[in-house]
């Protein structure tokens, strides 16, 4: 019975991903790809990948899906031209064709592993204890790759900046987004008063069991970027200027902070980012605390686009 659902998960997932790709309207490519995303988030809990799943399901079809989402409102007018603008037959046989090598290149690539697959697990396991930590997944993020992770939360931030790169000059230093109102005695409001103070809580409980258990800095951030999101949507706040001090402060702290601990690993340990001997938990829980309110600065701004305002509007 199980291996008929996971074929039929797949099958539906196949599916959904040639939808995205081959539908003619953007809305409809969007909603396939959400789908998919919340789809590939069962595929790893069922693989007992509870970490990944969670950021699939607060990354890959949450965040990237609204992104989409946006961009499809902004492209809606320019669409029709678009679409009245169609590849020559060469031109389309030749994206079939590519596209059909890379995926053969890589179907080849996967079945000419040797058997059993190279991994490094075992290495993993013989050296997570000195990390002391409990969850693997934040042990091989932040201590057997953690240059990765640390690149990682620096394209977030050039991401932004890109982002803000896009605001008019007039906008240059404002409010990012458009001032949103809600009726206060509608649904939005309602939501916005009562699911915060939950999410919040969770978005935290998260972050903090991540060391140990399946969560972490990524999707606990995810959760609080939801919630603040939700009240500006709700017209109960309004997003900070981007010319605060503050605000910059908070975005490079995580960073700096992650960068800082390098140093101190490359002073005391021998190498940049190495952690001296019963002290890595510790400093792993120093880049988590710090990365924490980078991560849901950045997720959320990124989300409201660029600067549309000045400060006092």
């Amino acid at each position: 019975m199980i291996e008929i659902l996971n074929f039929g998960l797949a099958a539906l997932i196949l599916g959904l991903a040639v939808w995205a790709v081959v539908a003619r309207e953007a809305p409809a490519a969007v909603v396939g790809f959400i789908v998919y995303g919340l789809l590939l988030t069962l595929v790893w809990l069922q693989l007992q990948g509870i970490d990944v799943a969670l950021t699939e399901a607060a990354i890959g079809g949450g965040l990237t899906g609204v992104l989409l989402i946006n961009a499809a409102v902004r492209l809606r007018s320019t669409e029709s031209t678009a679409r009245a603008q169609r590849p020559s037959a060469s031109t389309r046989w030749l994206a079939a064709a590519l596209s059909a090598t890379v995926t053969g290149a890589l179907a080849i690539c996967v079945l000419a592993l040797p058997e059993p697959a190279p991994t490094l697990a075992p290495e993993v396991l013989a050296n997570i204890a000195v990390t002391e930590v409990g969850n693997p997944i934040t042990a091989v993020l932040l201590a057997f790759r953690a240059m990765d992770t640390l690149l990682e939360a620096i394209v977030l931030l050039f991401a932004l900046i890109g982002v803000w790169s896009l605001a008019p000059d007039r906008a240059w230093g404002g409010r990012p987004g458009l001032l949103q109102q809600a009726d206060p005695n509608g649904m939005l409001d309602y939501v916005a008063r009562v699911l915060p103070p939950i999410g919040i809580v969770a978005g935290i409980y998260i972050f903090w069991i991540g060391a140990d258990y399946p969560g972490g800095k990524f999707q606990g951030a995810t959760l609080l970027a939801a919630m603040w999101l939700l009240v500006m949507m709700a017209g109960l706040a309004d997003a900070p200027p981007i010319s605060r001090s503050w605000l910059r402060w908070l975005l490079v702290a995580g960073p700096l902070a992650f960068i800082a601990v390098g140093v101190v690993g490359a002073v005391t340990a021998g190498a940049f980012l190495s952690y001296p001997h019963g002290f890595a938990k510790t400093l792993i829980l120093v880049i988590e605390f710090a990365l924490m309110p980078t991560l849901t600065l950045i997720l959320g701004l990124i989300l409201l686009g660029a600067p549309l305002r000045g400060e006092a509007a």
